[in-house]
C-alpha cells in the first residue's frame, strides 16, 4: 500500500443550490422539484430506505470518459441498495459517459456545478433519484499526505474521485480496484442513508465520539479508519468489502430500511 492517506468525506449541506424552486417536466409529463434533490446529506434517508413515498430508485451514474467504475462495483452497489432499502418497483441504473469538464482538480463547488449541468434524473411522485459522479481528477482538498476518495455532499448526490481510486489500487501491495470502489461507494452512500447519526437516529450508542458521524465498531463499513489508505487496505484484505455492523443496520431498520 502506498503511504498515502485516503479520506472519505461528508459535506453537511454546504453546497445547497436551491435558492429557487426549479421545476422539471420529464418525458411522462411528471413535474418534479429539482430543489428536492439539493438538500443536506442524510436528510432524505427515510425516503431512500422505505417505500412510504418512493416505490423505486433510479441511479444516474455518470463518469468521465476513461474513468468508468467496474461493472462488479456497480453490481455490488445495487446489491447493497437491495439489501437495505424497500423498493418494490426495483432499482435501475442509468449509466453514461461525459467528456472531461477540464478543470481538475475539483473544488466541492465545481463538483456540484458539474451535477447541476449534467443531471437529468430527479425525484418524481413514485421514484427517488440518485446522482453518482466518477471524476477524472483529484479533489483540491488533497495534500501531500492525504487524498479524498469520495464525498457525499447532498441528500441524493455523491462523487467518487475515480482517478485517485485507480491510482491507489491494482498494483502490488494495493487493494483490488473493484473492492476499493465498492468500499468507497457504499461508505459514501451509507452517509446519504444517514449513517452514523447523520439523519438516521441512533438506536444504540455507537457513534465514535472522536470521529463524528462514524461507527465505533472497527470492522464496520462506517468505521473511521476505512477513511485511511492503510485502513481500507486492511478492511478489504480478506477479499471482500467491509459490511455494515449490526448497530448500523438496526439504525437503518428503525428509519424504514431492511
Amino acid at each position: 500500500m502506498k503511504k498515502r492517506i485516503a479520506v472519505l468525506t461528508i459535506c453537511f449541506g454546504l453546497l445547497l443550490s436551491c435558492s429557487k424552486e426549479d421545476d422539471l417536466s420529464n418525458s411522462s409529463g411528471t413535474v418534479s422539484s429539482i430543489a428536492n434533490n439539493k438538500k443536506p446529506t442524510g436528510s432524505s434517508a427515510n425516503d431512500l430506505l422505505s417505500d412510504n413515498t418512493f416505490k423505486s430508485t433510479v441511479v444516474e451514474l455518470v463518469y468521465v470518459v476513461g474513468f468508468e467504475p467496474t461493472t462488479t462495483a456497480i453490481n455490488n452497489f445495487v446489491a447493497f441498495l437491495e439489501a437495505r432499502t424497500y423498493k418494490p418497483g426495483g432499482i435501475t441504473v442509468i449509466k453514461r459517459a461525459i467528456v472531461s469538464p477540464g478543470n481538475a482538480p475539483y473544488t466541492n463547488e465545481e463538483i456540484a456545478a458539474i451535477e447541476d449541468a449534467n443531471r437529468t434524473k430527479y425525484n418524481t411522485a413514485n421514484q427517488v433519484a440518485i446522482w453518482a459522479f466518477f471524476a477524472d481528477g483529484q479533489s483540491t482538498s488533497d495534500t501531500s499526505t492525504s487524498v479524498i476518495l469520495g464525498t457525499a455532499y447532498r441528500n441524493t448526490s455523491f462523487v467518487i474521485y475515480e482517478k485517485t481510486v485507480q491510482g491507489l489500487s491494482d498494483s502490488p501491495f494495493e487493494p483490488n480496484r473493484t473492492l476499493l470502489e465498492t468500499t468507497v461507494i457504499t461508505h459514501e452512500f451509507g452517509h446519504i442513508l444517514g449513517l452514523t447519526n447523520l439523519g438516521t437516529a441512533l438506536q444504540s450508542n455507537h457513534e465514535d465520539t472522536a470521529h463524528a458521524k462514524h461507527c465505533n465498531v472497527n470492522s464496520c463499513l462506517m468505521f473511521w479508519s476505512s477513511e485511511t489508505g492503510n485502513g481500507i487496505g486492511n478492511m478489504v484484505s480478506g477479499g471482500s468489502a467491509p459490511q455494515l455492523d449490526a448497530q448500523c443496520i438496526a439504525d437503518l431498520r428503525a428509519n424504514g430500511g431492511k
